[in-house]
């Protein structure tokens, strides 16, 4: 496996007839040190990480794994096969291909990508599927026959290029245990309540603890909400060093909240900073930002997150953490569209509930017949859509409440795919870590043994969070609904981000891509082509696919001729 870019694969390692290299961090290793040493195995003291998760692998199996907390992306060497393993969550990447009879995988696509055997070709399916999602669910890349590995399970590479997977670790619906307690007589609601939140703050309090970095200053990226504000009080509470906040503004007469996280930080006695973004800033440093990721997100929050990792990195810190995974895993509001189109629909297609899924999305997937061009939708036609990747989520089976489907596919889509991507490649690059506790495995597996109604009571969200740490932030923190950074898209666009975006999308090297029709690129940089203008995130999506391609050298997928009907250069 090639080093990894921004991050560094560490290794060779070598246990129980298995070498392995891989980018490992562990949070919880006395407890896998114990189950080795029980399993008659035991390591030698100071292991490296990586060696000590190899340890595991090769003397308890899956099993060993599974019972890892941390951050990895680890390749074995198993004989003739190649094993990939990628953790429970998916906070560390982990790709692969095969050519010449080869296989070859790497912690990012970059290092991949110098493989001279390796294809160029762009995936369109994979085109397709970003502008709908505003990230790559599943195992697509960009880059035809280059595949992600998918989060919780080790992947199997064999010689005659077949590859089997062996998951370690999928989230668990546990309904059945609420029913338990109300058959054994604990039918109060207050009471039930109350015990699902002492038990999800225990929880809590563990996946902080074991990711602050002991005896050092820790930094914590604070908006203002309640998923950032509660991992800061429990991060100054616990830590034996100090404790840093940040939050941005994108400056004055536009809306912020650094009303809430100022009262936060001055709440936990964190040594607070505010940093200003600017719309210049965001044009100036948009392409660099874009070219550190695997895969395009058409988040507009990237630069900004890129200007938080360089200050924490400044002020001598190592490892930042984040209230990432609030939403995901405990229902946030963002899942109330597809509740209430679940009360209302009258289609009994089964696919129905998926493609409500994907306009609940709101980007370019409604718009794909007038963005892309007709060669572009001629080779995709008889190509499943991007819907077939979140449809076997949202049936009945591993969840069966329709909140928990929601929240499983968000999980294994948006949470592995796009939030927690962003957040290691951003902050690797400049040598932090980025740790994410509402994402612990055991956090998110308590999560799903929670009733429905426990996590989005009526307009209530995430509501045994909240319950969970009333007693340590103020109850302007914890009862505000939901806002959210509003990021000024539409007017960067229309100010400092315009001239790079017309640059970029009517380029000549962007209409010989073929992928877009300048007319529609045009009419949505005028404003054009809505009631209630969304032009600005549209235009975001396309701008930041456009500078990945530039940025990974990806050409066309073929011949881009100047006369078609849309496609003349500007």
């Amino acid at each position: 496996m090639l080093p990894a870019e921004p991050g560094h694969a560490a290794g060779p390692f070598a246990a129980g007839g298995l070498t392995a290299v891989g980018e490992v961090t562990l949070h919880n290793r006395d407890e896998l040190a114990a189950r080795l040493a029980a399993a008659g195995a035991p390591a030698p003291p100071g292991v490296a990480d990586g060696e000590l998760l190899l340890r595991c692998y090769a003397h308890l199996g899956a099993a060993g794994i599974a019972a890892a907390e941390g951050m990895f992306a680890l390749a074995v060497a198993d004989g003739a096969d190649l094993v990939l393993v990628r953790d429970h969550v998916g906070a560390r990447t982990l790709f692969h291909a095969r050519a010449n009879g080869r296989w070859l995988a790497a912690s990012s696509l970059r290092a991949l990508r110098r493989w001279p055997a390796l294809p160029t070709e762009l995936d369109l399916g994979a085109v397709r599927s970003f502008l709908t999602f505003a990230y790559l669910p599943g195992e697509q890349t960009l880059l035809r026959g280059v595949r992600e590995v998918l989060p919780g399970g080790c992947l199997r590479l064999r010689p005659d290029g077949t590859a089997v997977r062996e998951p370690f670790w999928e989230p668990a619906e546990r309904l059945d245990e609420h029913l338990e307690a109300n058959a054994n007589g604990d039918t109060d609601g207050d009471a039930v309540g109350d015990r699902y939140a002492r038990g999800l703050r225990a929880l809590l309090e563990t996946a902080v603890g074991c990711r602050l970095p002991g005896g050092e200053q820790v930094g914590v990226l604070l908006s203002g909400g309640i998923d950032s504000s509660l991992v800061t009080a429990l991060a100054a509470a616990l830590h034996d060093a100090p404790v840093r906040t940040y939050s941005i503004s994108f400056g004055d007469g536009l809306p912020d909240e650094l009303g809430y996280s100022g009262l936060v930080a001055a709440h936990c006695g964190t040594t607070h900073r505010v940093l200003t973004v600017p719309g210049r800033t965001v044009a100036a440093r948009l392409a660099e930002t874009v070219a550190l990721l695997d895969s395009p997100v058409g988040d507009p929050l990237t630069v900004p997150n890129l200007l938080l990792a360089e200050a924490a990195a400044g002020d001598g810190l190592r490892v930042t953490l984040n209230g990432e995974g609030g939403d995901p895993v405990f229902g946030g509001p963002k899942n109330l569209p597809m509740l209430v189109w679940e009360l209302h629909r009258d289609s009994p297609d089964p696919a129905a509930r998926a493609l409500a899924y994907l306009r609940s999305y709101r980007k370019c997937h409604a718009d794909l017949p007038v963005l892309l061009t007709a060669d572009t939708l001629a080779a995709l036609r008889g190509e499943p859509g991007p819907e077939h990747l979140v449809a076997p989520y949202l049936q009945p089976g591993q969840m069966r409440a329709l909140l928990n489907q929601l929240l499983h596919c968000n999980l294994r889509t948006k949470g592995a795919h796009h939030i927690l991507t962003k957040v290691e490649r951003i902050t690797a690059a400049h040598g932090l870590q980025g740790r994410s506790p509402l994402f612990d495995r055991r956090v998110v597996d308590f999560a799903f043994a929670v009733p429905p109604t426990r996590k989005l009571a009526g307009p209530v969200e995430k509501l045994v969070l909240k319950d969970a740490v009333r007693d340590l932030l103020p109850s302007t923190i914890v009862d505000r609904p939901k806002s959210g950074m509003r990021v000024p898209v539409q007017r960067w666009l229309r100010g400092p981000l315009r001239d790079l975006a017309r640059d970029a999308l009517l380029s000549r090297a962007a209409v010989d891509r073929g992928l877009f029709r300048t007319d529609t690129i045009q009419a949505w940089m005028r404003g054009e082509g809505a009631l209630m203008p969304r032009q600005g995130s549209k235009l975001w999506l396309v701008l930041s696919l456009e500078l990945w391609l530039r940025a990974f050298d990806v050409p066309g997928p073929g011949p881009a001729g100047p006369a078609r009907e849309g496609r003349g250069h500007a």
